[in-house]
């Protein structure tokens, strides 16, 4: 008689067959539970942040009154929260007053954005000055945003003899009533003085503004000992460098070394700190809406060779420029100046971007931007 299997057939015996089709049918049982576990952590969202329990899945799934963030992953955190990250969508940040509510029309229905205060509730705006967490709550649950930020200014007022606290600022053009010269081109406000600093401790220095720029880039580079600093920033502009950095990704630049050379200005460092050869009376560095940058991802100190001559010079300064070109025919909004600048004995070729609200294209001396 024929063997009366595909096993038996192979020569094994019937004892071992049944052992196999056991071990098969535990096989699959397991992939099958794994699989199921796997998509009910992903669904989950990583809620908790210790270790789920089978009491606590069950929960999430079948308690209609259980927590709603279930759904909230990291990429759909992004994607709610698309409208406070601006043009690039690499904003980790919001910049105003206290009291400035937090806010988009892309969150789901029933859900809304929370600033982490001490107290146990949380409140849509940010009670003070300060650097707050930011976590969207839906129904009785809480989701953190981990990658984002509120930043609460200090107002001007508290600005005293030129100074907040022992920082010294100095005062801007017009601070004291006089008129500004400011260019007919240019919107009203924007040579306005600024209505408040963002306090900078070594202990938030480090928070990010946008995916590749931290609050530490933007310092002037002055009063080393002295802390807390006080910062000027305008997240248009930061807007503006991160949309320069994607277009210039695109292209083929490794911009993972961008570096800021100079930033915010306070107005007596603008006016006499440093080397002030080239600095313009009415800088947007002033305004918190410049900044000059140069890409250094070989970390040698100096600009890459981004136009692969051979050589380091201000034609490499002109390869950025070409990248802001784009980006402003694609954002009108941000349109503002560019300028060029070669190197000189302290610092290797860079450009200088700002969104002043009109265009302008210069090529710099081997002085500041």
């Amino acid at each position: 008689m024929p063997p009366s299997s595909r096993w038996h057939r192979a020569g094994v015996s019937p004892r071992t067959e049944r052992w196999l089709e056991l071990g098969g049918y535990a096989l699959v049982l397991l992939l099958a539970v794994g699989w199921t576990w796997t998509i009910i952590m992903a669904g989950m969202g990583r809620l908790d942040e210790g270790v789920a329990t089978p009491a606590s899945i069950t929960a999430a799934i079948t308690n209609p009154d259980g927590p709603t963030t279930a759904y909230l992953t990291d990429a759909t955190l992004r994607a709610v929260t698309g409208e406070l990250r601006g043009a690039s969508g690499k904003l980790r940040a919001q910049i105003g007053p206290p009291g400035t509510p937090i806010g988009t029309d892309s969150l789901p229905a029933g859900a809304h954005l929370e600033v982490e205060t001490p107290s146990a509730e949380g409140s849509s705006a940010a009670p003070r000055a300060g650097i707050w967490k930011v976590a969207v709550a839906v129904g009785n649950a809480i989701k953190p945003i981990t990658d984002f930020s509120v930043i609460s200014i200090h107002p001007r007022s508290e600005k005293q003899n030129g100074r907040v606290g022992l920082y010294y600022i100095g005062n801007w053009p017009g601070e004291s009533g006089g008129r500004v010269s400011a260019p007919k081109a240019a919107p009203a406000t924007r040579y306005q003085p600024p209505s408040g600093f963002i306090e900078v401790t070594p202990e938030n220095a480090d928070t990010k503004v946008s995916e590749h720029f931290k609050l530490r880039d933007f310092l002037t580079h002055d009063q080393p000992n002295v802390w807390p600093k006080y910062l000027v920033l305008e997240l248009r502009n930061v807007d503006k460098l991160e949309l320069v950095l994607s277009d210039l990704a695109s292209h083929g630049v490794d911009v993972s070394g961008v570096k800021v050379m100079s930033g915010f200005r306070t107005p007596q460092y603008n006016k006499g700190g440093g080397d002030p050869t080239g600095r313009a009376g009415l800088s947007r560095h002033m305004y918190g809406d410049a900044a000059d940058i140069y890409i250094d991802s070989n970390k040698d100190g100096v600009m890459d060779d981004l136009n692969h001559d051979g050589k380091i010079t201000i034609a490499d300064s002109r390869v950025v420029q070409q990248a802001v070109d784009r980006v402003e025919a694609a954002h009108p909004e941000l349109v503002g100046g560019a300028g060029v600048y070669p190197a000189a004995a302290g610092h290797g070729p860079f450009i200088h971007i700002d969104s002043r609200g009109y265009r302008a294209r210069w090529v710099g001396g081997p002085g500041g931007g």
